[in-house]
């Protein structure tokens, strides 16, 4: 495989960090770190709804200081940077208003996209409201989506990118589970309402990384830095329903941005 201008930043920074140590290469780091142009897509778990810390600027977008492509961002000091994802985006609107920053000389790329398009919310909503079996036949529909309309509606999202932005390096992340099944919670949910929910979370990211595979993208799986960590554990970084404030409901915490994302990022080189 070619390598990307993003994997030799990464290979050239840990380079710079051996020889920092006996003195050396400090300024070669530095040149490189400034070197990347990142341009960050998608929806509200790349914007960071429910992370808190939102750029008033960016409006109903809420993105987040501590979303994942902001905490990237800052810990590398790109030579740009630029934060389109969106809360609510879907395939379309990332087709129609998050592209305009990408270019030739665009290194590095980020997205989360498709759950809005497989109807989440709705999702969501009907399983929390509704009987188990009314639950397990709407999240049948949306799987029956996934396979016959999501994956040509990220093919013109991928292909859009590739050709605006054809050299970079383009990391496209899942989704995490979102209950820990049998775990601590006494009430709310049935378990086979959250088995429901969690097998359909997997089936849509095996749909998005082999769309992503065959657009020769990089696929972040985060199920694994989520586990033990889902709704129902001891320690989650998700939010379960918030009535007070239902649109931070089933997205990354702060935590989740930093700990579940994040090391996600850094490893699809």
């Amino acid at each position: 495989m070619k390598l990307s201008r993003f994997a030799a930043y990464v290979s050239s920074f840990v380079l710079a960090a051996v020889f920092a140590l006996t003195g050396a290469g400090v300024a070669h780091a530095a040149q490189q770190a400034d070197s990347t142009d990142y341009v960050a897509l998608g929806d509200s778990y790349s914007s960071g709804v429910g992370a808190g810390s939102y750029d008033s600027a960016s409006g109903s977008c809420k993105r987040s200081t501590v979303a994942y492509p902001a905490l990237w961002a800052a810990a590398h000091s790109p030579a740009s940077f630029a934060f389109a994802a969106c809360s609510g985006a879907r395939t379309g609107d990332v087709l129609s208003g998050q592209l305009g920053s990408l270019n030739s000389s665009t290194d590095l790329v980020s997205i989360t996209i498709g759950g809005n398009d497989a109807g989440f919310s709705d999702v969501m909503t009907t399983c929390v409201t509704s009987s188990d079996a009314t639950c397990v036949n709407r999240v049948n529909q949306a799987r029956s989506y996934v396979d016959t309309t999501l994956p040509g509606r990220l093919d013109q999202v991928y292909s859009a990118i590739s050709a605006r932005a054809p050299a970079a390096h383009v990391a496209v992340l899942g989704y995490p589970r979102f209950y820990k099944i049998g775990g601590s919670c006494i009430a709310g949910l049935s378990d086979t309402k959250r088995a429901a929910i969690n097998g359909a979370a997997d089936y849509l990211n095996a749909a998005t990384a082999k769309r992503a595979a065959d657009h020769g993208f990089s696929f972040g799986d985060v199920t694994g830095t989520f586990t033990g960590h889902e709704i129902c554990s001891s320690n989650s970084w998700l939010h379960s329903l918030n009535w007070l404030d239902i649109g931070i409901s089933y997205h990354p915490t702060a935590a989740g941005q930093s700990g579940g994302y994040l090391p996600v990022l850094n490893s699809t080189d």
